[in-house]
């Protein structure tokens, strides 16, 4: 069992990491090159509303049947044919909630029709997910690994040949993206239902409202903290568009420095996913979880640290490598972006125990206090500072609700060496500012800035402890025994 999972761990950890950053900052930084920031800042507002109500095409049921089908794998035919009415229903809703919403914020038009199809490409997503939630859920984990890619595999094919493949002709617009995205979900989706048939057989349609009415009583708490989540974390895009005058081109200059951070952010996301099922089984155990939760927010720490400290200092050359152009007014703002993944990456950890340890209603609490603060704050400062603001509120936001997370965790289960932790990172945190500024100082080239920051950091980490490499076999004990 650890073989398997060690082994699919690492094909899934290798696939997203070589195929999703590219597609992030290859494919999607390539296409606001090619139609400007102000036009992919209207698509990227568009976007931000298509997610903010994503949470209604689901409603938590796609993790419900992970875990069902995992101890009923035998019921994958019963199962896909009962839920098949309530997915149509929750599309239905998602559509009609998110398109009404555009009526109501002033969309008209072209801009309607794209958030159309944006509400296809987000329905054909969720299903997706739905779809690959049997397959998890039966343990065909490479089958789902190539899943998770699939669509940003056949994107990268089809919007790179648009981009670069082409011989003059027509210039690239924002509608072919959007249309791409949408073949790229209809193909995958066919692919996952042919690979769910093989693993379920005959499936008989059914209509069960009171099995629909239980699975969404049981999922209705995750759902909720990922609709509040979702709320402070993408709004800031659509806000920026709807309150400024020149919105579309501010929302595009905040996108570029929020693409780096949204590839960053996934590294913290897949850990998160390691560290779930591992909290669970530990709590179940009434084992402590202390040295594991410490242990990952040490790496995380380290990691993020370095790429804020180095990152900040350097925005706009960071994004010159990038972009061709608006890169001076997105600097500021992906600075400050920069130390958002600092707190997120401890949200990865405290967040993920609290949701391991059932502390929902906590958990909402606090995203719908860090959803109405991310709102105030945009209110007030964006129309003060433009791109700046919204990076200033989402920092807030970000950095107050991980605090929270944090004092909940200690007050419910205290972690001995929480505070050691804080101090060394501390510590940390500002050799590596220093040694940044001082490298910038001496008039190296960035690469070679880059390439000694890097020992610097890695050095460090080694001598303040927070990497300690006596405790790695301490984690592998803990996978071990995790699984």
């Amino acid at each position: 069992m650890q073989r398997t999972f060690l082994t699919n761990l690492a094909l899934l950890l290798v696939l997203n990491l070589l195929v999703k950053p590219f597609y992030i900052l290859g494919i999607d930084a390539g296409v606001q090159d090619a139609v400007g920031a102000e036009g992919y800042g209207a698509y990227a507002a568009l976007l931000s509303l298509s997610f903010l109500l994503n949470i209604v095409l689901d409603l938590g049921v796609t993790n419900y049947n992970t875990r069902h089908i995992a101890q009923h794998t035998h019921l994958v035919g019963r199962t896909l044919g009962r839920l098949a009415a309530l997915r149509f229903a929750l599309v239905g809703l998602y559509a009609l909630l998110t398109v009404g919403t555009g009526l109501v914020l002033g969309y008209s038009g072209a801009q309607l029709g794209m958030l159309g199809w944006l509400v296809v490409n987000q329905a054909l997503a969720a299903t997706l997910l739905y779809l690959r939630s049997f397959v998890a859920g039966a343990q065909r984990f490479r089958q789902d690994s190539l899943l998770s890619v699939l669509d940003r595999l056949l994107l990268i094919g089809a919007v790179g040949w648009l981009l670069w493949g082409r011989s003059g002709g027509t210039a690239f617009r924002i509608e072919w993206f959007v249309w791409a995205q949408t073949a790229a979900y209809a193909v995958s989706v066919g692919v996952a239902l042919v690979l769910v048939r093989r693993i379920s057989g005959p499936v008989r349609l059914s209509t069960r409202p009171t099995f629909s009415l239980v699975v969404l009583r049981q999922s209705f708490p995750y759902a909720l903290l990922i609709l509040l989540m979702t709320l402070y974390y993408r709004i800031d895009t659509l806000m920026l568009e709807r309150l400024l005058p020149d919105g579309a081109r501010q929302a595009g200059l905040y996108a570029q420095g929020f693409r780096f951070v949204e590839a960053l952010n996934m590294l913290g996301y897949l850990f998160a996913g390691l560290l779930l099922p591992l909290f669970s089984r530990m709590l179940k155990q009434r084992e402590d979880v202390a040295p594991l939760a410490l242990l990952a927010w040490r790496l995380l720490l380290a990691g993020s640290l370095a790429v804020a400290a180095f990152g900040a200092l350097h925005a706009g050359a960071v994004l010159d490598l990038r972009y061709s152009s608006d890169t001076a007014g997105a600097a500021a703002p992906f600075a400050l972006l920069l130390w958002c993944f600092v707190a997120v990456a401890t949200t990865y950890v405290f967040g993920t125990l609290l949701t391991a340890a059932g502390d929902l209603l906590l958990l909402n609490v606090m995203a719908a206090g860090g959803a109405l603060l991310n709102i105030v704050l945009n209110l007030w400062l964006i129309p003060l500072w433009q791109v700046e603001g919204a990076a200033w509120a989402s920092l807030v936001t970000q950095v107050g609700t991980a605090l929270v997370q944090v004092v909940l965790v200690q007050r419910a289960r205290p972690l001995k060496g929480l505070g050691r932790v804080v101090l060394t990172a501390g510590v940390y945190g500002a050799v590596l500012v220093a040694s940044a500024w001082a490298l910038r100082q001496a008039g190296l080239s960035l690469g070679m800035q880059a390439a000694s920051f890097a020992g610097v950091a890695l050095l460090a980490a080694l001598a303040t402890g927070l990497v300690d490499p006596r405790r790695l076999p301490q984690m592998r004990t803990l996978l071990q025994r995790g699984r």
